[in-house]
């Protein structure tokens, strides 16, 4: 069980927790140019795959938008470029019995509700782009654990919860792993932990780069 899992590993110390304000400042700041940046300079990109989209699966919003949980548990609403066929969330109860993740993630591999456009998303990471609204919002950062559904955090054991004691992210530790799918929850929360005792202009700088890489690589999905 996961419980015993995790029981055995120590919890994040304060120290280990608390960073130069300095950090946290340049961080927010670079945050908020690259994401500013990144938004003028995509949109063409952007506008065009959400026509695709709409085109693709006609009367559904290009935009996916969904709750997510952010620092200290706070809710918020996440964007991303629609993957799914609009029923995605009815059919899910149907496909948990096939779920290959342990934990409270849900995974499959060649999902049935991936529409066609969405694959290529994924294996891409644009769908990811719309959380370049987020960053700039400040509901996320670039380099942080990605953001939980609630349900999922409702499953956390105190271990798992350290997760949510910095800023949630658009890349991180486990973005960049090859075939990231294949790891399990445990390794995935172990790489999060990794990260924000890490924490600094250098590791962030590092991650970013490396996920240039696997998106020109199409490590997604």
């Amino acid at each position: 069980m996961r419980v015993a899992e995790t029981a055995e590993k120590p919890l994040l110390t304060q120290a280990e927790l608390n960073k130069k304000p300095s950090y946290l400042q340049l961080k927010r700041l670079q945050d908020i140019v690259l994401s500013l940046i990144a938004l003028v300079v995509l949109f063409p990109v952007m506008l065009l795959i959400a026509l695709i989209i709409v085109i693709d699966s006609p009367g559904a919003s290009p935009i996916f938008v969904q709750k997510r949980v952010g620092l200290n548990g706070r809710e918020f609403y996440f964007y991303k470029f629609r993957s799914m066929c609009a029923n995605a969330d009815a059919m899910k109860d149907q496909l948990l019995p096939r779920n290959e993740m342990d934990g409270p993630v849900f995974k499959i591999k060649n999902d049935p509700r991936i529409t066609k456009v969405g694959r290529i998303l994924r294996r891409s990471s644009l769908d990811e782009l719309p959380q370049l609204v987020n960053i700039l919002r400040g509901d996320m950062t670039l380099v942080g654990p990605r953001p939980a559904l609630p349900r999922e955090v409702a499953e956390y054991t105190d271990y798992d919860a350290q997760r949510l004691l910095v800023t949630p992210g658009l890349t991180c530790y486990w973005q960049i792993q090859p075939h990231r799918n294949d790891l399990s929850f445990h390794e995935w929360v172990d790489l999060d932990i990794r990260y924000i005792k890490e924490r600094s202009h250098r590791t962030d700088w590092k991650i970013i780069l490396a996920t240039f890489g696997a998106v020109l690589g199409m490590d997604g999905e």
